[in-house]
């Protein structure tokens, strides 16, 4: 069975398999905010989705994050690093990369188990 969460034309932005829930890339709203509020309001959002799914934080088992400068790299693992469930980080991948739209400096993506 596959389960999907806030489907739309192009893509959802959960999809729940067995017992693995994958995010899409998420990014911010706000994006006059810097990458630290960019980070917080996409952690904010991923918390929402996986509960969602039926899951949480603590059961993220991997993450890729794009930054457009990998400078600010610190900036966005303060955040992170107040968020992620500790004993619990997941494999992670962090690149700098151009994202799709003007103002975004951070997009994050993950998968988690249920």
């Amino acid at each position: 069975m596959v389960e999907r969460i806030n489907a739309g034309p192009r893509m959802s932005q959960a999809v729940v398999h067995g017992n693995t829930v994958y995010l899409a890339g998420l990014t911010a709203d706000d994006t006059s905010q810097d990458v630290k509020g960019q980070t917080k309001q996409i952690l904010d959002k991923i918390d929402a989705l996986l509960a969602k799914a039926g899951t949480d934080k603590s059961k993220v088992l991997s993450a890729n994050i794009w930054l457009t400068d990998i400078k600010t790299w610190s900036q966005m693992n303060e955040v992170w690093d107040a968020w992620v469930s500790p004993g619990n980080t997941p494999a992670r991948a962090t690149v700098e990369a151009k994202l799709a739209a003007p103002g975004l400096v951070v997009e994050i993506m993950v998968q988690a188990a249920k």
